[in-house]
């Protein structure tokens, strides 16, 4: 049986082609940390996370430096040693901060999602799907006029996007897992009549 076309990028997404993803790789290091691109390099990963070819989209391209998250050392004297570490583990995920930035860099857009699209020795990158709630075409959009509401100022701030949640353990890539967090807690719910 014959599939979309998205089916068929989507399988040539699982193992791209590696000369290309070089090329790409080399340029995307040249330009700027955030770059605003035309359209999305995975169309179908966009369009499966709610990006649609109209007026309010914006994809922006996120470049991050791997490696941990090294902090400066502190100079001041009168600390212990123990609290001078400069490797810090950070809760969140490398998406959720390339998510971040691209909400303060466009701080009058909201971000929708994001996706992964490479990475290399010192980086890694990322398509932030970003959307303008003021805009008519989107205050008109049935399936998009939810983001134009106040509660849903700030989302990646408060971890409401997907890798937000992901890294706050609400959802995990597979659906359901024994490790789940249930909202609210079974000791919570078993406290709500006392």
């Amino acid at each position: 049986m014959a599939q979309s076309m998205y089916h068929y990028m989507r399988e040539a997404w699982k193992k791209p082609d590696t000369a290309t993803m070089r090329d790409r790789m080399i340029a995307w290091r040249d330009s700027d940390a955030i770059t605003v691109v035309d359209k999305p390099l995975r169309l179908d990963r966009a369009r499966s996370l709610g990006y649609k070819a109209k007026k309010g989209f914006i994809v922006a391209r996120i470049r991050l430096m791997r490696g941990g998250r090294t902090r400066k050392r502190i100079g001041v004297k009168g600390r212990k040693t123990r609290k001078q570490t400069i490797r810090k583990t950070l809760k969140m995920s490398y998406r959720w901060v390339a998510e971040m930035r691209a909400s303060k860099f466009f701080n009058n857009l909201e971000v929708l999602n994001s996706y992964w699209i490479g990475k290399d020795g010192k980086h890694y990158f990322f398509e932030v799907i970003l959307v303008d709630p003021q805009m008519p075409e989107i205050k008109n959009d049935k399936t998009m006029s939810w983001i134009y509401s106040g509660h849903h100022h700030g989302r990646v701030e408060r971890g409401l996007t997907s890798a937000g949640k992901q890294s706050r353990g609400l959802i995990t890539r597979r659906g359901h897992s024994p490790y789940l967090k249930v909202r609210p807690s079974l000791r919570a719910w078993n406290r709500r009549g006392k």
